[in-house]
């Protein structure tokens, strides 16, 4: 079952919310390759939205490649070794990477010692 929480004083809009949202699920493997998604009117319904919101939602999913949508058999989640899904993991790192180095130069943490930092963060993550 698919969670998804709408905040209308969020400042985006919902489509964005739902499309954002799914994207996690997929991003994070909530939502596994081949998985269903519920159909655009029963989302609509769940969510008390437009059909036009959440179509518009699938459709930019389906656009940058985590979902494909079949006519007469419903909205999949795709491969997450496709090449779109990759693409928003490095972006999503180097925005990460991106706002570390931020922090760290407002901190006045010196480059070596991020340096040192990302390699004992890497070990860890190989030592589980």
């Amino acid at each position: 079952m698919m969670h998804i929480v709408l905040v209308n004083q969020s400042g985006f809009p919902i489509y964005e919310q739902i499309k954002s949202q799914i994207k996690e699920l997929i991003l994070t493997g909530a939502l596994r390759e081949g998985e269903s998604l519920p159909s655009i009117r029963q989302l609509a319904k769940d969510l008390r939205i437009s059909v036009i919101t959440t179509t518009r939602a699938y459709n930019e999913l389906e656009q940058e490649g985590f979902i494909a949508s079949m006519q007469g058999k419903g909205s999949f989640v795709l491969s997450r070794n496709n090449e779109m899904i990759r693409e928003q993991y490095l972006r999503r790192v180097e925005e990460h990477l991106a706002d570390a180095v931020h922090d760290a130069r407002l901190a006045g943490i010196d480059e070596t010692t991020l340096r040192r930092m990302l390699e004992l963060l890497i070990q860890e993550d190989h030592n589980e």
